[in-house]
């Protein structure tokens, strides 16, 4: 993890099964639905935490990959043996990686604790003892990770520039 600088801003994102981690590493991709994604896919990295599917590996960030960029298709575009899903017409964001690298250390849940994604910082995810620790509450207005969101939406099309999204300052 060599390359990830301490004010890259961290997708932390869920990977619900082993299928989803083999598609991430072979084909270096990851499958976002438009309907739950978070505010800005502006991401310098992904990092990855595998829910229970994972056995002993599970309940813990495990990886991260190098964003590379974006773009919106369907699901059935992405997964093409399954254009009878029930889902297959949905918009979803395919999220090109590059190369899965496990981290230094797991970053165990030691509780549980729902999440659909959470951005967090370079330094968070290699300085954390335990997921809590990615997190930043928002009376922290002066933590970098506000200062990362406010560029990086104000940056990105379609976000008015004259209204600035809200985080603490």
């Amino acid at each position: 993890m060599a390359d990830i600088l301490p004010d890259d801003l961290v997708l932390v994102s869920i990977l619900k099964a082993p299928r989803d981690l083999e598609i991430a590493r072979l084909l270096g991709w990851y499958r976002i639905p438009l309907r739950s994604a978070p505010k800005t896919m502006h991401v310098d990295w992904l990092a990855f935490y595998l829910t229970g599917a994972f056995g002993e590996a599970g309940h813990a960030v495990r990886y991260a990959a190098p964003a590379r960029g974006f773009e919106l298709t369907t699901r059935g575009e992405l997964l093409r043996g399954e254009r009878d899903h029930p889902l297959a017409a949905e918009p979803y964001y395919r999220v090109q990686i590059g190369p899965l690298e496990a981290l230094r250390r797991p970053i165990p849940s030691r509780r549980w604790r729902r999440f659909v994604f959470l951005y967090t910082t370079g330094a968070r995810l290699l300085a954390a003892q335990d997921l809590k620790d990615l997190r930043v509450p928002v009376w922290q207005r002066h933590d970098p990770l506000w200062r990362l969101l406010r560029e990086r939406l104000q940056t990105q099309p379609g976000v008015e520039q004259s209204a600035p999204p809200r985080f603490p300052h």
